[in-house]
């Protein structure tokens, strides 16, 4: 499964804003946004994405 399509199913699980999940993991609350319009994260932020949604995944 791509990044996106976790942090779409992370926000659809949780009822997270998406503004909200973006300012959580990136001070950013366009970055879902703009993921969905084509943005392409860089690694570190790749990492930053899949720590977030490892710790909260397991809660």
């Amino acid at each position: 499964m791509n990044l996106l399509s976790r942090i779409e199913r992370f926000l659809h699980r949780s009822a997270m804003p998406q503004t909200l999940f973006g300012r959580h993991v990136a001070k950013d609350p366009r970055l879902v946004g703009d993921l969905r319009n084509g943005r392409q994260p860089g690694q570190r932020m790749c990492e930053r994405i899949e720590a977030f949604l490892a710790e909260r995944e397991h809660d």
